[in-house]
């Protein structure tokens, strides 16, 4: 078993399928099959049970893949290490929730990518739960997610504070009206938003009751749903700052136990922090109120 072989069954379980895991590999569906079969008969076991739709991982696969993950990202780091001369560059892979990304993270990226120029930044968008879920498992170099996160492989900071607010329809008036809306819905993040799991606790406070919640992937639509009178949701006050200037929706202020939230960069307790992550982290921490939209 070497890398390479790790390589394939990190693409083949991620994409649940060989055929898609050739193309991402640049080779071709027969060398996949081939290196999984290689390595399933090294090991002693299954790793994926085929099927119609593709393939999915076994008990073993789950547990070897963790291995994988770290011992993959062990040679990157180890490679990064051995070029970080100091000077930013390369690559660097980061997350961060759709809300903060638009509020905070924008002008941040703009401003590192015109100072570092050698580095190549990426950054996905995601809940809280699946950005976590890709920083522990190597996917991510670190994520902003929303606090408060307890994680022992986690190393974990405050960089932005934001203030929650409830967010309706211009109709209505006080948050009390919610409980003679019929039919009510959320209007909310995919399940692993902790927006999402705040606002169903501030509406069952309330004794407010709620339809299934409707999951969209797009902070925009989720705005425009609520604009069009179809449900509320509960998001960070800047982000909707322009809609409520606009008319377009409504904000209601919170308590300050259940609107503040903080914002913290996590990253893997054991990784290795290149420059190009010290520079983008000392521009996030030198001021915060210097870089955020104003609300």
């Amino acid at each position: 078993m070497d890398i390479s072989d790790l390589k394939v069954l990190e693409s083949v379980s991620r994409l649940g399928s060989m055929n898609r895991a050739a193309q991402e590999l640049h080779t071709v569906q027969s060398n996949v099959t081939a290196r999984i079969r290689s390595l399933e008969e090294e090991l002693g076991v299954e790793l994926f049970l085929r099927h119609a739709r593709g393939v999915s991982t076994t008990a073993a696969a789950q547990r070897l893949l963790p291995f994988a993950g770290r011992i993959m990202s062990l040679l990157a780091e180890a490679q990064a290490a051995a070029r970080d001369d100091g000077t930013p560059s390369g690559s660097l892979v980061l997350g961060g929730l759709e809300t903060t990304t638009a509020l905070r993270l924008s002008p941040i990226l703009s401003h590192f990518a015109k100072t570092y120029p050698a580095v190549r930044l990426v950054i996905a968008t995601g809940t809280t739960h699946k950005l976590l879920d890709d920083v522990l498992g190597y996917r991510l170099e670190g994520a902003f997610v929303a606090g408060p996160v307890d994680h022992p492989d986690l190393h974990r900071e405050t960089v932005f504070r934001e203030e929650l607010v409830l967010v309706t329809p211009p109709a209505i008036r006080t948050p009390d009206d919610l409980a003679h809306v019929p039919d009510l819905k959320t209007i909310v993040f995919q399940i692993g938003c902790s927006y999402r799991q705040r606002l169903e606790s501030l509406l069952a406070e309330r004794g407010i009751v709620t339809a299934r919640p409707l999951e969209f992937g797009s902070l925009d639509t989720i705005v425009s749903c609520v604009a069009a009178g179809v449900g509320v949701t509960l998001l960070p006050k800047g982000v909707v700052a322009k809609a409520r200037r606009e008319g377009r929706i409504a904000i209601h202020e919170l308590p300050s136990k259940q609107a503040q939230v903080d914002t913290l960069f996590v990253r893997r307790a054991d990784a290795y922090v290149s420059s190009a992550m010290s520079a983008f982290l000392d521009i996030a921490r030198s001021d915060p109120g210097k870089f955020a939209a104003s609300g």
